[in-house]
C-alpha cells in the first residue's frame, strides 16, 4: 500500500495556506503523483467562506507526522470459529501460507489465536493433555476432522483415550474410550461391552443392524470414515476445537488501527510472537508482524506557506519533507537529503504555485484558479500590502483575464462577508492566525486578524488584554501581540502583554502611527530591530 504525499500548510492555517495546499496537490495529481491536500488546524471563517463559495471540499485534517497501522500494509487476519476443528484451522493456515490463525465467535468478535506451531504440538504433547482436550470435543468435530459420517450419535461421555483392538482388549478398562476399529464387528461388540463411548470405523465400513442397535441401547457413537486406521489415529487429534488450545484475547497483545508504529514496535519487543491482531471495536481488521513495520516508509510531506519547525505538523522528525513552496523567510526546517525548495519574494505562496502551473504547462481548473486568486487577494490585502509585488499583480491580472474573474468584486465580496470580529469568542480571535518567533533569544507571539472597522477594537480593548494576560500564563511569551489590521491595508491597531510590554510600547505605538500592516515585512522585523 503506497502512502500518499501530504501537501500541508502551517498550523493555524490561513487562506493562503489552505488554498495553496489544495492547488499544489491538484498540480501534483495532474503530474501523476499521489498527492492529497491536508491541514493541521481548523479553517478560519474567511477560508471556510471561500471553499463554500468555490465548491471545494476542505483538506483532510491530520495532527502528526507519525504513521499509524491504518496507513501501512498489514496482512489479512485469517479466521475460524470457536467450534471449528484443528484440522479446519490447519487447512486455512496451509492454504494461505500463514502462521497465525485468529478465533472469532458467532458475532465475529475476536476471542483468541492459535499458531501453526500450536496445532503441530498437539500430537507431540503428553497424552494426559490431549486426553483432556478430546474429552471436551463435540461429536460433530470428529465427523468433520475425519471427513466421515455419523451413523449413530450416542450420549455416553468421552474419557479422551484413543484405543485400537489388540490381544488385551478384554482386559482393558475402556469406559468412555474412543475406539479406532476396522471391519471386525467382533471387536466392536467387545469394545461396547467394555464401556467405550465412541467407535471410529475405518474405510467407510457400515456395521450390521445388530451392532447399531446395541450401540443405540448403550449410548455409543458410531462414525465411519474413508480413512484407514493409521490415518484415523493421525487425524483424530485434529478434531479438537481450536478454542481449547487458543491463547485467549485477554492474554494476548493486540493493537488498534490508530496506534502509532513506534508504540506498536515498543510493545512487540516485549514478546516473541510472529503476528499480532489488529482490532477495532472488538472486530478483527488485520494481522501485523514485525516485518510490516520494517518495510513501512515514513509519511512524505510537501510544505506550503511555511518552512519553520514550530509552524509545521507535530513530530515532523518522524516524517519526510520532500518539497517546500513558501514566500517567507527561511527558517529552521532540516532535511536529510536535497529537496525542491521554492522560496520567492512575493506576496502569496499561491503566486508561486500559479507560476509552477505555467512552468509545467498544466492548465488550472476553474475552481483552482478561483482558489489561487482568492488566496492572493487575502494574503496581499487586495494587492495593497507592502508584501505585494509586481509579480503578484501581473499574475493575478492574467488569471482574471483568462478565467473571466473580477478581482475587485471578489475582494469586496470576500471582505464584506468575513472581515469582522463582532460576536466572536476572544479565543477564536486570538488564535485565528498565530505565529511564534524567537527574536534575539526572546519568545514572541504575533496574532493577526483582519477587520473593516477599528471601532470594535476600542469596545473590547480592556477585556481582551485581560484575556491575553490569562492566556499567557500558560504560554509564557515574553511578548504576546495581537494585531487588528484593516482588511484593505489601512493600518493596524495593537494590543499586547508580556514582560517586554513596557520596553516595546514606544516601538509598537510607532508601528501604529506608521500604519504597519504586514507581520512578515514590517511588524516582526521591527520588533527584532528593537530587541537587538
Amino acid at each position: 500500500m503506497q502512502q500518499p504525499i501530504y501537501v500541508i500548510g502551517h498550523k493555524n492555517p490561513d487562506t493562503d495556506s489552505i488554498c495553496g495546499a489544495i492547488a499544489l496537490a491538484k498540480l501534483k495529481q495532474a503530474q501523476g503523483i499521489n498527492a492529497i491536500p491536508a491541514r493541521i488546524g481548523h479553517l478560519n471563517p474567511e477560508t471556510e467562506y471561500i471553499l463554500n463559495k468555490v465548491g471545494v471540499t476542505p483538506p483532510i485534517h491530520i495532527s502528526t507526522a507519525k504513521s499509524t497501522l491504518s496507513e501501512i500494509e498489514i496482512d489479512e487476519a485469517y479466521t475460524v470459529g470457536t467450534h471449528d476443528t484443528l484440522r479446519t484451522g490447519w487447512d486455512v493456515l496451509i492454504e494461505n501460507n500463514a502462521k497465525t490463525l485468529y478465533i472469532i465467535d458467532e458475532n465475529d468478535e475476536y476471542k483468541g489465536l492459535v499458531t501453526l506451531g500450536d496445532i503441530s504440538k498437539i500430537q507431540m504433547q503428553d497424552l494426559n493433555i490431549t486426553r483432556e482436550l478430546l474429552k471436551e470435543t463435540p461429536i460433530e468435530n470428529f465427523q468433520k476432522a475425519l471427513k466421515g459420517k455419523i451413523l449413530l450419535e450416542g450420549n455416553k461421555p468421552l474419557n479422551g483415550e484413543v484405543r485400537i483392538a489388540d490381544k488385551k482388549l478384554m482386559d482393558r478398562d475402556l469406559k468412555g474410550a474412543i475406539m479406532v476399529l476396522n471391519d471386525h464387528e467382533d471387536s466392536m461388540i467387545k469394545s461396547m461391552a467394555k464401556g467405550c463411548a465412541m467407535i471410529l470405523i475405518a474405510e467407510n465400513f457400515v456395521p450390521n443392524d445388530y451392532i447399531i442397535e446395541m450401540a443405540r441401547q448403550m449410548g455409543v457413537t458410531l462414525i465411519n470414515t474413508p480413512y484407514n486406521i493409521m490415518k484415523i489415529i493421525q487425524m483424530v487429534y485434529r478434531a479438537i476445537p481450536v478454542s481449547l488450545i487458543m491463547t485467549p484475547a485477554k492474554n494476548m497483545i493486540q493493537f488498534n488501527k490508530n496506534e502509532y508504529l513506534e508504540d506498536v514496535e515498543r510493545e512487540m519487543l516485549k514478546t516473541r510472537h510472529s503476528s499480532y491482531p489488529v482490532v477495532q471495536q472488538g472486530k478483527l481488521i488485520g494481522s501485523v508482524a514485525r516485518y510490516h513495520l520494517l518495510k513501512s516508509s515514513r509519511k512524505q510531506f510537501i510544505l506550503v506557506d511555511h518552512n519553520e519547525k514550530k509552524q509545521t505538523i507535530n513530530d515532523i522528525e518522524h516524517g519526510e519533507i520532500i518539497e517546500i513552496v513558501d514566500h517567507h523567510r527561511i527558517g529552521d526546517i532540516e532535511t536529510d537529503r536535497p529537496i525542491v525548495f521554492r522560496n520567492m519574494i512575493v506576496g502569496s505562496s499561491n503566486t508561486i504555485i500559479a507560476m509552477m502551473y505555467d512552468e509545467y504547462r498544466i492548465k488550472m481548473s476553474e475552481k483552482v484558479a478561483k482558489l489561487v486568486t482568492y488566496a492572493m487577494i487575502s494574503d496581499t490585502m487586495n494587492f495593497n500590502s507592502p508584501t505585494c509585488t509586481p509579480i503578484d499583480r501581473m499574475l493575478a491580472k492574467r488569471i482574471a483575464e483568462e478565467y473571466d474573474l473580477d478581482l475587485d468584486a471578489m475582494a469586496k465580496d470576500l471582505f464584506e462577508n468575513t472581515a469582522t470580529i463582532k460576536g466572536k469568542e476572544f479565543e477564536s480571535i486570538l488564535n485565528n492566525d498565530t505565529k511564534e518567533y524567537i527574536l534575539n533569544g526572546y519568545h514572541v507571539c504575533v496574532s493577526q486578524v483582519f477587520i473593516f472597522d477599528f471601532s470594535v477594537v476600542d469596545e473590547i480593548k480592556d477585556d481582551f488584554i485581560e484575556f491575553m494576560k490569562e492566556q499567557n500564563k500558560s504560554r509564557h511569551m515574553d511578548l504576546f501581540l495581537m494585531v487588528f489590521t484593516n482588511v484593505e491595508g489601512k493600518g493596524s491597531r495593537f494590543l499586547y502583554t508580556g514582560k517586554l510590554s513596557g520596553l516595546l510600547a514606544p516601538a509598537i505605538d510607532e508601528f501604529e502611527r506608521q500604519g504597519f500592516v504586514s507581520r512578515k515585512k514590517q511588524i516582526v522585523p521591527g520588533l527584532s530591530k528593537e530587541l537587538i
